[in-house]
């Protein structure tokens, strides 16, 4: 099989964000003789600075179990969700932190998952990943594998998702987008030619918040080919999967 030279789609996302205040980092404070700041989100990074007992640091962000913070120096590692429950609220009171749920499912930025299904009867696996501009509006880049029987495809898509109610556990949405395929034939079909071809696509599906951070998700598209033999190829999928979301 002869290898295509083929490029890939870069999304670069640029959101705007319009702020109608300061909002403050939340402060806590070290109730444990020391807390141990790590270079990264993981029990593999190494501990580089430790704040002792009393002393207080901002929350930055969190990443799953994994807080962000900056200490009174200045210095800004990142902490496990167990250690992170031992600090002391301004009130004195442990630090509560809640466990994701479906009021932030509403409010994601990121969600990356994997889906499998039927491309206009040729199986298809599909990895994306997706940036949500606001609770309505996203941003996703795919990479699909398609395996038939006598060619395999890879496909790179890029679109816009619409959803109109993001605070429903079950969320339909619509997708509108573009993207490039590229064929490669077996090499039992000496007659048959590769192609990169663009294409462009149109969908519905359906978002469902199962727990934590986890989505199941399915949807439907259909792709119109437009072909170097100016004879356009209208094609139907149909695939499900899981994703998780941060």
């Amino acid at each position: 099989m002869r290898t295509n030279a083929f490029l890939f789609i870069i999304l670069q996302c640029l959101l705007i964000n319009l702020a109608f205040g300061a909002q403050q980092n939340q402060q806590v404070q070290v109730a444990d003789p020391y807390l141990e700041l790590r270079t990264g989100p993981g029990r593999s990074y190494p501990v580089f600075y430790v704040v002792e007992r009393g002393k207080w640091v901002d929350i930055l962000k969190r990443r799953t179990d994994w807080f962000k913070v900056r200490s009174d120096t200045g210095k800004e590692g990142w902490v496990r969700r167990n250690e992170m429950e031992l600090t002391l609220t301004s009130w004195g009171e442990k630090t509560d932190f809640n466990e994701a749920a479906l009021s932030d499912f509403s409010k994601r930025r990121w969600e990356m998952g994997v889906m499998g299904g039927d491309f206009e009867g040729t199986n298809v696996i599909s990895l994306y990943g997706g940036y949500a501009f606001n609770a309505n509006l996203s941003g996703e880049l795919s990479l699909s594998q398609l395996l038939g029987d006598f060619s395999d495809s890879l496909m790179v898509n890029i679109s816009l998702l619409a959803q109109p109610f993001p605070m429903w556990r079950i969320s339909p949405f619509f997708a509108l987008g573009t993207g490039i395929i590229d064929t490669s034939s077996r090499k039992t079909l000496v007659q048959s030619q590769d192609s990169t071809d663009q294409l462009s696509h149109v969908g519905a599906g359906v978002r469902v918040y199962l727990t934590r951070r986890f989505i199941l998700r399915g949807e439907y598209r259909n792709y119109v080919i437009f072909t170097s033999k100016n004879d356009n190829k209208e094609i139907n999928e149909w695939k499900a999967g899981f994703a998780f979301f941060f």
